[in-house]
């Protein structure tokens, strides 16, 4: 009854994809345990015309096998309009979506993430960190201030409101007066938020208790990192680093799975090293 974590060595980029995809016959569950569309796992699978290509953000690689569960654990943060697209894109190209778990307790990246993430980006000039600028940073920050959305709070409008109202409150006094921009309204956050609910609402779960049960039955399960252990918040090159834990001991707390169910851990290497965005390089030709 393993669990076994798959995650990059070095700063992303190392073909993670591709060997989740290779042991995907080999599980029944594989397992996004933390990131956010700032990941991408590119999995080449044949077909009858010849092979394809498929970028991932959100979704977990084993989307692309038919027999596999795949799960967005409640260590990632999620942007709804982008997971919504993902699917959609992989429904058109004839992949079935709709084993697809999402933890109920994941949280959401809203729009004013995404505006202060660029803003924030911008006004420090030189001195940026090097985000995607898609909110993943200022998401898992109001994770921690306990100030977050999560995706179970598209089911309870008046709870998603109060929860909105109680974010921007500080958000707006920034973006008004620090950075000079106008105040977002909290009746379109929440109505664009609400518009989500019924497409998600299929594969939302309680994804922790689904993956226990799993194990108990002796199910194998394959948790997959995103970015790489060099990005990790509180072992990688800081501050260039992402916001959430790609190495091992995040795939216990992202996914809600016991660190004693974790049987294996293995580490994807390039033969030569890449890093993209900003940040320390040492080996950089």
């Amino acid at each position: 009854m393993p669990a076994i974590v798959l995650l990059g060595a070095q700063w992303g980029d190392e073909g993670k994809g591709k060997a989740t995809d290779l042991l995907g016959n080999r599980v029944s569950y594989v397992v996004r345990y933390q990131g956010g569309n700032n990941a991408g796992h590119t999995v080449v699978i044949p077909t009858k015309n010849g092979p394809e290509k498929f970028a991932l953000h959100l979704l977990p690689s084993g989307i692309l096998t038919p027999e596999v569960v795949p799960v967005i654990g409640n260590g990632v943060v999620i942007d709804p309009g982008v997971l919504l697209n993902e699917i959609k894109g992989l429904n058109e190209r004839g992949i079935n979506t709709s084993k697809l778990k999402i933890s109920a307790d994941a949280h959401i990246i809203t729009s004013y993430h995404v505006m202060l993430d660029k803003t924030i980006e911008r006004f420090l000039g030189k001195s940026k960190i090097g985000t995607t600028g898609r909110g993943i940073g200022p998401a898992y920050g109001d994770k921690v201030s306990r100030v977050g959305i999560r995706v179970q709070d598209l089911y309870d409008e008046s709870i998603l409101r109060k929860k909105v109202e109680g974010s921007l409150v500080s958000k707006n006094q920034t973006l008004v007066k620090v950075y000079n921009r106008r105040a977002v309204d909290v009746d379109v956050i929440v109505e664009e938020l609400l518009s989500y609910a019924k497409e998600l609402k299929p594969y939302v779960a309680n994804t922790s208790l689904l993956l226990h049960e799993a194990l108990e039955r002796g199910e194998n399960v394959l948790l997959e990192g995103g970015q790489g252990t060099l990005l990790d918040v509180d072992h990688g090159t800081y501050p260039f680093v992402t916001s959430s834990n790609p190495t091992a001991g995040g795939a216990a707390t992202g996914s809600g799975i016991g660190p004693t169910k974790i049987t294996r851990v293995i580490g994807i290497l390039k033969a030569y090293t890449t890093r993209v965005g900003e940040g320390p390089f040492p080996t950089e030709l």
